[in-house]
């Protein structure tokens, strides 16, 4: 078996799959004449369907088209529902819920444009008619609540509320407002200053927090329909006022230049020192306040709050700012030195943050004009010092002090110099203000050349005099009491010790001056020459009482006016006392001693021998002591 089986039954296989292949192929061709049958009836079907399709493809696409119109249709109805509404809200006006009606406007705002984008739809015009006419009447009736809400919510502000808003330290005294370093601002501003720059200000609500939201939404309503102008009017006209009224009630008043020069020097103080505080409460408390108020009401619309505030403070500003001008126009005198000062200084420490208020272009000429008010001020203060240097070198007052006691005029000149100490500070930023040079070395030469001036005054009224020991003594009082001010005020470092020790030497050589001319004579009467021989001197007994009578007239007379004349320093009166005891009391003593026993053994000795040195002593003690005649004798 082996081979030829194998062989055999591969050979039937092979027949096997041969009788497969040949029903596959009669299936093959059944199937593609049943297809073809098929494609042949289908062909058929789709001509006959055709008109059907076309048919159900138009109904279709009709039905697409309703339903977007009815869509259409909807957004319209919509649109006409929502103005409707919005139109019943704004014709109830504002006043019952305003927050609805500015919702409502938005609405109608909506529905203008989308009526604007269907300009094809054929109602549109009429609709967009209609509903512009309701936007007008709508933004009308909002200027009006605006204006209404504003006005009720602006009131003046009352003088207590803005003092309580001032730190404690600055509030009015209950003097004078212009009493030395009080709240007024004048006086020791130096030192003051700087507590004032630590000090946080916090300005009075000018208008409640709730209301100025409701008063932003409506301003925003008015400028996106274009109403600006109209917006800034009817603020201006309701703030400026009573802005201007808050400062009224302050105290604030106009003055020209011919006010303030008929007005008596005392009141002129008074309103200056009343000027400086209210510039401080105007910037920093009534002009912040309203610059907030500005913020908070326009904000997001940067050129009509800019525009706003400066409309509003205008004429406040103005007010304010013309005081000061005319303060500064008006005719210069040594006293408005330290008032110029005072107003200067205020402008300086307010002037950064009237530059931050008015610093938009809006408020270009109030910034100007607060600037150039600081300049003339300065300019009118150093005009001031050469005019009091002049003035003091040539005073004219022919009064003399009839005691040789301080002149007036010194003690007003030391008293000025003192207070421009407390103003180092001020002074030396006003010398900067029109030279680069050093300020205290320009301080220092102003005062070298005032004391110079006043002592050349001095030593033409000195002149007056017919006493030249009063002329001496006037001399040593004066120019003892500059020396004593100076060595006790800041401007011994300005003049220097060098300074001090000349005219304290100058004092001393006026007291031996007066020493000199005034008991070199009586002196005289108690000197006597030796004789050639060594022995006595050849005064004879009347020689002798004629000494003693001389002595005691000389030295009544002396004693009797010189009481009458002062030294008002206690010090320096003692000291002159003793300087002349040191030489009178040894030589009356050494001259009784020689010449007392020829007149104590003749007749009447007390006729001649007047005084003991301890009587003359006692005396000396009266002089320079101003005592009139009637309380000598007493």
């Amino acid at each position: 078996m082996g081979v030829p089986q194998t062989m055999e039954a591969l050979r039937e296989r092979a027949a096997s799959m041969r009788e497969s292949l040949h029903k596959s192929q009669t299936f093959t061709d059944s199937m593609v004449a049943i297809l073809g049958s098929f494609d042949h009836r289908l062909s058929a079907l789709e001509t006959a369907m055709r008109p059907t399709q076309i048919r159900t493809h138009s109904i279709r696409k009709a039905h697409d088209n309703i339903d977007k119109t009815l869509k259409a249709a909807e957004v319209i109805l919509t649109q006409f529902d929502l103005a409707r509404k919005a139109e019943a809200k704004i014709l109830r006006g504002p006043h019952e819920d305003l927050e609805s009606y500015l919702e409502a406007i938005d609405q109608l705002r909506s529905n203008i444009r989308f009526f604007n984008s269907r300009k094809g739809f054929r109602s549109s015009d009429g609709v967009l008619n209609h509903a512009n006419n309701l936007l007008a009447k709508a933004i009308s009736k909002l200027e009006d609540e605006f204006r209404q809400l504003l006005t009720n919510y602006s009131k003046p502000v009352e003088p207590d509320l803005l003092l309580d808003c001032l730190p404690s330290s600055l509030r009015p005294s209950s003097g004078s407002p212009r009493q030395k370093g009080d709240a007024s601002g004048t006086g020791q501003s130096g030192p003051q200053n700087k507590n004032v720059e630590a000090v946080v200000y916090t300005p009075p609500t000018l208008i409640p927090p709730r209301v100025l939201p409701l008063l932003h939404h409506l301003a925003k309503q008015m400028v996106q329909a274009g109403h600006q102008q109209q917006l800034l009017r009817t603020y201006r006209e309701i703030r400026a006022p009573v802005l201007e009224q808050s400062l009224r009630k302050l105290g604030v008043e106009r003055l020209s230049k011919d006010d303030v020069q008929k007005m008596q020097w005392e009141v002129l103080e008074a309103k200056i020192g009343n000027w400086i505080h209210y510039m401080r409460i105007a910037v920093k408390l009534l002009f912040v306040g309203e610059k907030q108020v500005c913020d908070r009401i326009f904000d997001e619309v940067d050129s009509l709050r800019d525009h706003c505030f400066a409309e509003v403070t205008v004429n406040s500003v103005s007010a304010l700012l013309s005081f000061g001008e005319a303060i500064a126009k008006s005719k210069r005198s040594p006293e408005k030195l330290f008032v110029l000062l005072d107003m200067y200084e205020i402008m300086r420490e307010l002037q950064s943050e009237i530059d931050t208020l008015f610093g938009s272009k809006s408020c270009l000429e109030m910034r100007e004009s607060a600037l150039n008010l600081t300049r003339r001020l300065a300019q009118t203060a150093e005009e001031t010092f050469g005019d009091f240097e002049e003035a003091v070198e040539k005073d004219a007052t022919k009064t003399a002090v009839l005691d040789g006691t301080v002149h007036p005029l010194t003690s007003y000149v030391i008293n000025y110099v003192k207070f421009l100490f407390d103003y180092q500070s001020t002074l030396k930023q006003l010398f900067q203000e029109f030279d680069n040079g050093d300020p205290e070395a320009q301080l220092a030469t102003i005062t070298t050349r005032i004391m110079q001036a006043l002592q050349n005054n001095l030593d033409g009224k000195s002149k007056q005099y017919k006493d030249a020991a009063l002329t001496q003594l006037f001399l040593m009082n004066n120019i003892h009491y500059i020396v004593r001010s100076v060595r006790r005020s800041e401007a011994k470092d300005l003049l220097g010790d060098d300074w001090v020790q000349i005219h304290r030497r100058i004092v001393q050589q006026h007291a031996n001056q007066y020493k000199r001319v005034s008991w070199a004579k009586i002196l005289q009467c108690l000197t006597v020459q030796s004789s050639n021989s060594g022995g006595d001197s050849g005064l004879s007994r009347a020689m002798v009482k004629d000494r003693f009578k001389t002595f005691n007239v000389q030295f009544e007379e002396l004693h009797q006016r010189q009481s009458q004349w002062t030294v008002p320093d206690s010090e320096l009166r003692e000291s002159l006392r003793l300087a002349v005891a040191e030489v009178l009391l040894p030589a009356y003593r050494s001259f009784l001693k020689r010449f007392g026993p020829m007149i104590e053994n003749g007749k009447n000795p007390g006729k001649y021998i007047r005084y003991t040195p301890e009587d003359l002593e006692r005396m000396l003690s009266e002089f320079f002591e101003g005592k009139t005649w009637n309380e000598q004798k007493r």
